[in-house]
Order: structure tokens, then C-alpha cells, then sequence
């Protein structure tokens, strides 16, 4: 993730109709709850996320707990030390077993600056991508995040805590915790370049963090801009899965295989129609008038992310005006 890119697209989102007074959603007022999805596997989420992702609202950080008889494994930190917290309470309560790993999905705030709360002993487990733009970026990330997720929500006192487990670009990490194996996988750039995975083929439930936000009608994202890079990535995620599979979304209660289908369609869509355009020779503002996909609307940002970012994303990255894939 690059930060000035996530700069912008918050910018432009509350541009669009969020007030910029107000937080995208406050980190001091989520409740987090759990829901059990398999014999020690429990998916993690705001207790109004139901209600927001039917109306294409924006839900809080969603993750997740993975328990065997060796210890538990957390899937994303969380914002702040508050929901740290809560999700290490419940972790505590649900699995009854020393936190021994904790992934972070991506380097996005909402999901890896509770790592400097985990024990010592937690092993964080992250994307290479995700160390080095931590390590690099902490300070400007953290500016932003307040400027969009408000002063006082306890990211002005974040630390970096880095990776301890790496998964290098296209790899995948096996862990056992005693009677359950858990994959850490990149399946490639899906949002970011440090995009992280995780499965569990026992309980056949899948974290994806970021690249699915949320069920129909949420979008995708395309913030650095790789449309093509993005559809075959959510394409090899879809034929990976068993058919009776679950996903965790990143901001969101648990979707079902066939429910990715949405998000697959609407980037493909978007393909085909930009590059038509691109073929005709139309501009990049001629094309964002006419790629109007009003099939897929319903999403509150809609009217900013589709036009305002993955219309010229995918016009960029069609016509060979992309940067380079990180």
C-alpha cells in the first residue's frame, strides 16, 4: 500500500458525502462480537456490521480466531489498544489457549496497529511487503489515519511492531497449533503489494482482509491501480475454494463462496467496458461518463469509488499507464 494513494482515496471518499468531522467509523464506539464457524474457529466483527454491509454501509475492522491444542492464532490487531483489547478478551474467553500467532491481513492501520499490544511472546506473522512499508511508513500512515479516523482514537501512540513470520511475494506459511493446520497464503496483488490470506481447510473458512471488503453491494477497491492484477487474483481465490467455503470479509460478517461471484463480476464488467472505450478512443473523462454501471450500485461510497477511482484505475492500467506492479 502506498500511502499517499489511501491518502487520496480517503480524501475523496468523504469528499463524496462522508463528513469530514466525522470519523469513517470511530474506533472509541465499535463493540466487537464473534460468531463460531468450526470446532474452535470464530470470526470476529462490529455488532453492527450485519446492518451495514445489507444497506452497503461501512463496517468496522472485521477478524477472527483459529484454536488448537497447542495455542490460538489472531487473524488482523485491530486499530487501537480499545479494540485490541476486546479482541484479545474474547480470544481469551472463546479459546482458552495462549495466543501464539497473529497475522496481519495488510499494513493498513485497521488491522496491524494493535500488534504493539499483543503478549511478547505472540509471533506476528506478516507479509515482507507489510514490514518494509511499515518500517518505512509508520509516521506518514499514522498522520493520515488520524486525519480520517479521527484525533484521540489512540493511533497517535502507535509503535511499530513488525512481522516476526514473513510470507515472501507468492508464498505461504503452514502453521501448526495441535490438531489444526492454518495456510497463511499470498495469492497475489489483490489491493496491495502485501496482501495475506488465511485459510483453514478443516473448518474451510477464509480471511481475506482488505481485497473483499464487505458482500454485495460493496466494491473493490482498486487503490494502487492494478485492475487486471486484482480480477485474476479474486479469480484464483474463487477456484482455490471448496463450494460450502466461508469468507471473513475485511469489514464484514461472514460471505459465502458464491457471494465473491459479485465482486468478480463487477471488476470483469469493468474491464470489458473500459477497454471498449479504450478502444474507441475515448478519453480517460470520456470514459468515466460512460462507464456509469449503475447494475452495481448500492455501495454508500458508489459514487467515489467507481467513478473516482476504479473507472481511472482500470483506464490507467489497460492503456499501459499504470505504474509498475509492486
Amino acid at each position: 500500500m502506498k500511502p499517499y494513494l489511501l491518502g487520496i482515496a480517503l480524501t475523496a471518499a468523504l469528499a463524496m458525502g462522508v463528513q469530514a468531522a466525522e470519523p469513517i467509523w470511530d474506533g472509541n464506539q465499535v463493540h466487537m462480537v464473534s460468531e463460531k464457524l468450526g470446532d474452535g474457529v470464530f470470526a470476529f466483527y462490529a455488532d453492527n456490521a450485519s446492518e451495514l454491509n445489507h444497506h452497503g454501509g461501512a463496517a468496522a475492522t472485521s477478524g477472527g480466531l483459529i484454536v488448537g491444542s497447542k495455542g490460538a492464532l489472531l487473524i488482523d490487531s485491530m486499530l487501537n489498544q480499545r479494540l485490541n483489547a476486546q479482541v484479545q478478551a474474547m480470544s481469551a474467553q472463546l479459546g482458552n489457549k495462549p495466543l501464539l500467532y497473529a497475522v496481519n491481513t495488510s499494513a493498513h492501520g485497521d488491522h496491524s496497529y494493535g500488534n504493539m499490544y499483543l503478549p511478547a511472546s505472540t509471533l506476528v506473522i506478516q507479509h515482507a511487503q507489510t514490514r518494509e512499508f511499515v518500517e518505512q511508513h509508520l509516521a506518514d500512515d499514522k498522520a493520515f489515519m488520524i486525519g480520517h479516523f479521527g484525533a484521540g482514537r489512540g493511533i497517535e501512540e502507535i509503535k511499530a511492531r513488525t512481522g516476526d513470520l514473513l510470507v515472501p511475494a507468492g508464498g505461504a506459511l503452514e502453521i501448526d497449533l495441535g490438531g489444526k493446520t492454518v495456510v497463511v497464503r499470498d495469492f497475489g496483488f489483490a489491493q496491495t503489494g502485501g496482501d495475506l490470506w488465511v485459510w483453514d481447510p478443516q473448518a474451510k473458512v477464509l480471511w481475506s482482509g482488505n481485497p473483499v471488503i464487505a458482500g454485495k453491494p460493496a466494491l473493490p477497491w482498486l487503490l494502487d491501480g492494478h485492475l487486471v492484477a486484482t480480477l485474476e487474483t479474486l479469480q484464483r481465490v474463487y477456484d482455490f475454494l471448496p463450494d460450502d467455503a466461508r469468507i471473513v470479509p475485511g469489514h464484514g460478517v461472514p460471505l459465502r463462496k458464491a457471494d465473491l461471484k459479485w465482486h468478480i463480476d463487477y471488476l470483469a464488467t469493468v474491464r470489458t467496458q473500459v477497454q471498449s472505450a479504450i478502444d474507441q478512443g475515448l478519453t480517460l473523462e470520456q470514459t468515466v461518463q460512460r462507464v456509469t454501471m449503475p447494475q452495481f450500485a448500492g455501495y454508500v461510497l458508489f459514487a467515489w469509488v467507481h467513478p473516482g477511482l476504479n473507472v481511472p484505475a482500470a483506464y490507467r492500467d489497460l492503456s499501459g499507464g499504470a505504474a509498475a506492479r509492486p
